[in-house]
């Protein structure tokens, strides 16, 4: 089984296992959240190759921007993080010289308050990540064309490349922290603003890891960290309304676009198609209080493959979105609604080369890899059904079933230099979810 289901596996296990030991507990906080922090990670083996050549290390410290979920009940605190990380910017010659990184993580914890708007929670996470680094050009390239009749840019390396998809992530990954944060009541709202600030230290525990060509990048996921945000929460003073709940989905889509055009001028250069349509996997957490939805979604979605005998390339976009809707029909455990969500969207063509030389040889040539990249913003309409089936006598929490069915529309051209695939962001999907419902 590969890691990331094994982590996904692990979610719903410590959810049912926690609430089926607490059968007698009664208070429950649901919250989403946005944050924003920094961290250091000094990558020693890649500064100590830059010093030897008279030139100064890459800056220690990157900026992290990333969504989450958590519920509490009664004591006892399990929740989802999802972080993108991204290092700071140093050039050398006509090039720029950056890494990026990011973590899925399930958090298990603690909260040393109770019933109270102020919460202190110690914590702990384990998931899984994504690591790329790259030298590329100053420079991005204006037409389409001209990128693929000489792609060797610069060169791009990548560990458990979510690029050519989201079952990609791996490597174990952890984090140890605590997290304080305040309730703040909204005027006649039975939501709260809650205000968050979590500090800790996050680490890859087996070294060697993120080794890529003969250098060690494991300190791209180790650190300590601050991190601050806010987000939308449901205390448990006001956990009383039947249809009141914050819920966190695993979706799985098909969206039914694909690469036609683009494909053309693939083939014009003598590379391979990306044939197929898109799928992604993702994460949905949806509010519901009063029949008023609202929340947060994002997912990615890819198309990848061999471009000839020396290369892969692949057709990358992640989609984020923020969600308005209403319920419009509740009965029982089963439900209708509707959802209107306004977000942003990127698309990524990379062409790398399947065999690079190690360093130091691989920073004296350079030239091997290439990407072409654009974003802009989506919107998409949404109609979806699910089903909640309580796990617990007490009804604790609701194993929910969803299906939705949508559009998607680019506010954009997203032109790959001078070539707009518009018509590759737009379209019809289908996805399925499985998730918990406090």
């Amino acid at each position: 089984m590969p890691l990331f289901y094994r982590y996904i596996f692990l979610f719903f296990f410590f959810f049912i296992v926690a609430t089926s030991q607490g059968q007698q507990l009664v208070t429950k906080r649901p919250t989403f959240y946005a944050l924003l922090g920094t961290s250091g990670g000094k990558l020693n083996q890649f500064d100590k190759l830059l010093l030897d050549r008279g030139l100064s290390g890459l800056r220690n410290r990157y900026q992290t921007i990333g969504v989450g979920y958590q519920t509490r009940i009664n004591d006892f605190v399990l929740g989802m993080d999802i972080l993108h990380n991204r290092g700071g910017v140093s050039k050398l010659d006509d090039y720029r010289m950056n890494y990026r990184t990011s973590r899925a993580l399930l958090n298990i914890g603690y909260a040393f308050t109770e019933e109270s708007r102020f919460q202190l929670i110690h914590y702990m996470s384990l998931g899984v990540g994504f690591l790329n680094f790259q030298m590329l050009p100053s420079q991005h390239p204006e037409k389409l064309d001209s990128f693929l009749a000489n792609p060797e840019q610069g060169f791009v390396l990548r560990k458990k490349d979510i690029q050519k998809g989201t079952f990609n992530y791996g490597n174990f990954l952890t984090e140890i922290g605590f997290q304080l944060s305040y309730d703040f009541d909204l005027p006649g709202r039975t939501e709260a603003l809650q205000l968050i600030t979590k500090m800790g230290y996050s680490f890859s525990p087996l070294q060697g890891k993120w080794n890529m060509n003969g250098v060690s990048f494991d300190n791209t996921q180790n650190g300590a960290f601050i991190r601050v945000g806010a987000g939308i929460s449901l205390p448990d003073a006001n956990f009383f309304y039947k249809d009141a709940s914050i819920s966190i989905s695993l979706i799985r889509g098909i969206h039914f676009t694909n690469a036609k055009e683009f494909n053309a001028k693939l083939e014009e250069v003598g590379l391979n198609s990306l044939d197929g349509t898109p799928s992604n996997w993702g994460l949905r957490i949806l509010g519901n209080t009063e029949r008023l939805l609202y929340g947060t979604e994002l997912y990615n979605l890819a198309l990848s493959g061999s471009a000839n005998e020396a290369k892969n390339h692949s057709l990358n976009s992640l989609r984020i979105y923020g969600n308005l809707g209403y319920n419009l029909l509740e009965y029982r455990n089963f439900g209708v609604g509707a959802l209107a969500g306004l977000g942003f969207g990127n698309i990524r063509y990379s062409l790398l080369k399947l065999d690079k030389p190690d360093f130091p040889e691989l920073f004296e040539q350079r030239e091997f890899d290439g990407y072409i990249k654009n974003s802009g913003l989506m919107m998409k309409p949404e109609l979806f059904v699910d089903y909640g089936i309580p796990m617990t006598k007490r009804k604790l929490f609701k194993l929910v079933f969803t299906a939705a069915a949508g559009y998607e529309i680019p506010l954009a051209n997203y032109k790959l230099g001078d070539f707009s695939m518009s018509s590759f962001m737009a379209g019809p999907y289908l996805s399925f979810g499985i998730g918990v419902r406090p």
